[in-house]
């Protein structure tokens, strides 16, 4: 049935490290799919890091967090993170899948309600689900919606307003300010995913939160992703004492789990510190993704409104985007073919990414590709 619906999906072979070119089933390809945005994913130090660590101290940690598997580079990571995100503490998850089912079991149940924009990644609607309570939707970055929702609940039980800091497949960002001011006004707690946002915005790459201006305070709970701009592995979640405390106690994902590879900790340790310190790297992906779009507006291609290094081409048949990505393919260049469920029906795309390794030559050679493809 899916491959009637041209929805059927299929894994292709990597055969080389991350970069702007990539090798897949022994082919050379532009690689415009990747979510390694600052390039970091096989930079010298970050691997040079994960080398010298694993050499002293092997490969697995051996044991979960609380156990005896929490190595001191998990614990300087996370202070690391804590500094990094303005917040007093910051917890290591395994994944970010992990994290955000973790979270949200761990602070809501049975009496509360779970408010979730529309777009959520699937993480965060599979969290609000499982955790029993009450979940409740909102048309996307529809504030006005979620106020009467907020509203409507009253002050039965905890309130806690999850979205994504930048949209993964739309590439917006949420009116973060505005959702901050409301949970305010309406007891409420805001959960912000900021896995796209994180080495990508802010003065020093610290993400949405510091793009606007958010403290803890305000944005109470801050889910990272190291699997996106930070070239490795893994998730964290940033937020007060209290919180850091109680998810120890109580979120499941994270008490049963094999702690990460003390290597992977310390490789992603050096990573943040080229975020930090290499906003050379960070210019360069903000000037890429202002040629591509003024480059696409030029030639025609209708892009979506997105300032993230995430730039959907909206199509909407899934054939038709199915088609669209395989000429691209036998162009030489790989992008996403998004088709539902992962986007609503209708809204198929082609979700192209772009990357700070991406010469001003490539992005010129895919507005190229794209116009002969896209345009009649």
């Amino acid at each position: 049935q899916r491959q009637a619906q041209h929805r059927y999906r299929k894994r292709s072979i990597l055969t080389s490290a991350q970069g702007a070119h990539i090798s897949i089933d022994g082919q050379r390809f532009l690689n415009c799919c990747s979510n390694d945005y600052l390039g970091l994913a096989n930079h010298p130090s970050v691997v040079e890091a994960m080398q010298e660590v694993s050499e002293v101290y092997g490969v697995g940690s051996g044991a979960s967090h609380l156990v005896n598997g929490h190595s001191h580079h998990h614990h300087e990571l996370e202070n690391a993170l804590a500094e990094f995100s303005g917040r007093e503490r910051a917890l290591i998850f395994s994944t970010g899948y992990m994290a955000n089912m973790g979270v949200i079991a761990a602070l809501v149940g049975r009496g509360d309600t779970v408010f979730e924009d529309r777009l959520n990644h699937a993480s965060l609607i599979d969290g609000g689900l499982l955790s029993r309570a009450q979940f409740t939707r909102f048309r996307h970055n529809d504030f006005e919606q979620l106020d009467e929702q907020l509203k409507k609940a009253g002050d039965k039980g905890r309130k806690l307003v999850v979205v994504d800091g930048v949209f993964s497949m739309d590439g917006d960002m949420a009116p973060l300010p505005e959702l901050a001011q409301l949970c305010e006004a309406n007891n409420a707690h805001l959960m912000v995913d900021d896995a796209h946002g994180f080495g990508v915005f802010g003065v020093n790459g610290a993400g949405s939160a510091q793009h606007f201006g958010l403290d803890q305070q305000q944005l109470p709970i801050l889910i990272g992703t190291f699997g996106k701009a930070f070239g490795t592995f893994g998730a964290f979640v940033a937020g007060s004492d209290a919180l850091i405390e109680s998810l120890i106690q109580f979120a499941r994902p994270y008490i049963y789990t094999t702690a990460m590879p003390p290597a992977l900790a310390a490789s992603t340790l050096a990573s943040l510190k080229i975020i930090q310190n290499d906003t050379a790297r960070r210019d360069r992906l903000h000037q890429r993704i202002a040629q591509f779009r003024q480059g696409c507006e030029a030639g025609g291609i209708s892009l979506m409104p997105s300032d993230s290094p995430i730039q959907p081409v909206l199509l909407g048949d899934d054939k038709v985007v199915l088609d669209a990505a395989n000429r691209l393919k036998a162009e030489g260049i790989l992008v996403g073919a998004i088709r539902p469920p992962t986007v609503p029906e209708g809204a198929g795309r082609l979700r192209i990414t772009l990357s700070a390794t991406h010469t001003e030559a490539n992005i010129d050679q895919l507005i190229q590709a794209l116009t002969k493809v896209l345009v009649v």
